[in-house]
């Protein structure tokens, strides 16, 4: 069984989808620090001024030691302002229709109190619409040890899982010995060799929410990513 793990992203890019693909379980890591200016609550589209960020605004506590679980959103407008931000730049993208189909309702009739549930909620349903079957739990349901990849180990130890798919930025703190003790065997997800397709306004850019792709590609989107390769 593999499994990855890693802190939820608001309607994150195609490659967080493919790592959520490559696994048999995908655990979000909501039990983690809230981070500032970081992908917990944020994206990217493309617009004819360049890249755009769309934020989700947040009540923050303190010194931000608040969890990723705990982080509640601030207002309920932004739902309104990024739909309009994706009619303004995407409807004359060629599936704009199509997607907005399983997408609008998704801003126009859920009300959302906690980051986490907005994440896992659009995640989910983008998993769905393109054909992603991997189970997708929370670390908070879970008792962990203390320390950072004992923590990880503890999760696959508790699911069953005999191999840890990981991002390659996670080299830089990943303890490998710690997993080698528990028999799991880390391998390294491959973000590189990603194809262009037919995007809007300028220059290609690939580190944009999936958002763009769907629009752009619609039911051809998976064409464009890795996962074809694990069906």
């Amino acid at each position: 069984m593999k499994v990855a793990i890693s802190q939820s992203n608001y309607i994150p890019w195609k490659g967080y989808f493919d790592l959520i693909a490559s696994v048999d379980e995908f655990i979000l890591f909501d039990d983690m620090q809230y981070t500032r200016r970081d992908w917990r609550n944020r994206n990217k589209i493309k617009t004819p001024d360049g890249l755009q960020w769309l934020t989700v605004p947040v009540k923050t506590k303190g010194k931000f030691t608040q969890k990723i679980y705990e982080t509640e959103l601030e207002g309920g407008a932004w739902q309104k302002n990024h739909w309009e931000a994706f009619v303004k730049n995407y409807s004359r993208s060629k599936h704009f229709e199509y997607i907005s189909e399983f997408l609008k309702p998704l801003y126009k009739d859920v009300t959302y109190k906690m980051l986490s549930d907005l994440n896992k909620n659009f995640i989910i349903q983008i998993c769905e619409f393109l054909g992603i079957k991997t189970k997708i739990s929370n670390s908070s349901d879970f008792s962990l040890k203390n320390g950072k990849s004992e923590r990880l180990v503890d999760i696959c130890l508790q699911i069953g899982a005999v191999e840890y798919i990981s991002a390659p930025a996670a080299k830089n703190y990943l303890d490998l010995q710690v997993f080698r003790k528990s028999n799991i065997e880390v391998s390294w997800f491959n973000y590189s060799d990603y194809p262009k397709y037919e995007q809007l306004w300028g220059d290609f850019e690939h580190q944009v929410s999936i958002i763009d792709l769907l629009f752009n590609c619609g039911n051809d989107a998976k064409k464009k990513m890795k996962f074809t390769k694990y069906d």
